[in-house]
């Protein structure tokens, strides 16, 4: 049986039985039992029970997919990774988000510049979804220019003394551990740090008109003490946070996709189904040209990340060229979703369709892990040789 979604070139056909299969587990799990949980949260906004969906998560192995099984990973490809987040973002954005942020942002900096009793620690337990992380790196004074972070590391004796705060940091209140990026007199390093420590405080943010069902928070560091043990031996310099971003942007650009594919779906079934003058809406030219510009759009994005999935497998893929698919994916799915809600009319404000949701997350998407000035920026370095940031 043919898997019931958008593809108009047949991609699917390019993709190995593993990869297919991969795909239908995570579809399956997030119509019959995810999806339920995140319209209600999102309604509420009351962020998801992480504690009791991440384990459930941590079964299918979709939790840091990519990381090798020896650390208790599922050791899959990054297609297989970047279509896990496909089919998590059609159904919410903060979902994806805690895949994305477990993955690339949390699990991917301990297993490459993590020791090795780190590595055993933590990897597997994350995984497995019986522990939490987040990602600290955007402040209150700084987003964009990630060099210009105000959190400090001072080192005292066999200990690190941290100070200072993060914001927009999503699990921040729940997470079990914390991968905090800091100055210190050697450069920019990444540090663990755990729940409960003394000096350190995690806070969720309420009244979000975005990411309603999600946990974003902030941290804040006050004095607090960690040995040197907790300190990420492999980290160092501004690279080492940017190689954690892009591992989280290539999923965005496969979840964004997502997203707008649900959009379609939901406008494509409502306007052949929704008459007006005597007719299907659907039947009328204006509707099918907003409907072929989304399919047109979605196709498009999917072709990139394709082709950028298997850059990832070999090892080949430039951070412009990760920059571009999310760039140009997000912009689909903020498309798409505004196209959506002008062809449902009215009820495309309700939230009994989920365009509207789709629509609120996408804006965050929009802005996080690198604007899309910045990736436009990123892209025009690339191929002009003159960076243009900070003019």
């Amino acid at each position: 049986m043919r898997f019931a979604g958008v593809d108009y070139y047949d991609i699917a056909d390019l993709l190995t039985t593993e990869e297919k299969l991969t795909r239908k587990m995570v579809r399956d799990f997030m119509e019959n039992e995810a999806k339920p949980l995140v319209v209600d949260a999102f309604n509420a906004e009351r962020p998801l029970d992480m504690k009791t969906l991440a384990p459930r998560m941590g079964e299918l192995g979709i939790i840091g997919s990519f990381i090798p099984r020896e650390y208790g990973a599922a050791g899959t490809s990054y297609m297989a990774f970047g279509l896990i987040c496909q089919e998590v973002e059609r159904v919410d954005s903060s979902l994806r988000s805690f895949i994305a942020v477990s993955s690339g942002l949390v699990m991917y900096p301990i297993w490459k510049y993590g020791s090795p009793e780190q590595k055993f620690t933590w990897l597997p337990l994350l995984a497995r979804g019986e522990k939490i992380g987040c990602f600290g790196l955007t402040e209150p004074n700084v987003g964009s220019d990630v060099s210009s972070l105000e959190t400090t590391a001072k080192k005292q004796g066999h200990n690190w003394v941290i100070n200072g705060s993060k914001q927009w940091i999503s699990e921040a209140s729940i997470a079990d551990v914390a991968v905090v990026w800091a100055k210190t007199d050697d450069g920019m390093r990444g540090f663990l740090l755990e729940k409960g420590l003394e000096g350190f405080e995690q806070k969720a943010t309420e009244k979000k008109g975005s990411m309603r069902a999600g946990d974003v928070g902030e941290l804040y560091f006050s004095d607090c003490v960690i040995h040197e043990d907790s300190v990420l031996p492999g980290s160092g310099g501004l690279k080492s946070p940017l190689s954690c971003l892009n591992q989280a942007r290539y999923g965005i650009s496969w979840g964004a996709l997502g997203a707008a594919m649900d959009c379609y779906e939901a406008a494509l079934n409502y306007a052949k189904e929704r008459k007006q003058f005597g007719f299907p809406i659907a039947s009328y030219q204006l509707v099918q040209e907003k409907l072929v510009n989304m399919l047109i759009e979605i196709t498009k994005g999917q072709l990139l990340s394709y082709q950028l999935g298997r850059l990832m497998d070999q090892g080949k893929a430039k951070p412009a060229q990760i920059s571009m698919a999310k760039k140009n994916n997000v912009k689909v799915a903020r498309f798409c979703a505004r196209t959506a809600r002008e062809l449902l009319g009215a009820n495309g404000i309700s939230l009994e369709y989920s365009p509207i949701r789709h629509m609120a997350n996408i804006e965050s998407v929009y802005t996080y892990e690198g604007t899309d000035d910045m990736h436009t920026l990123i892209i025009g370095s690339d191929i002009t040789g003159f960076p243009a940031f900070g003019k």
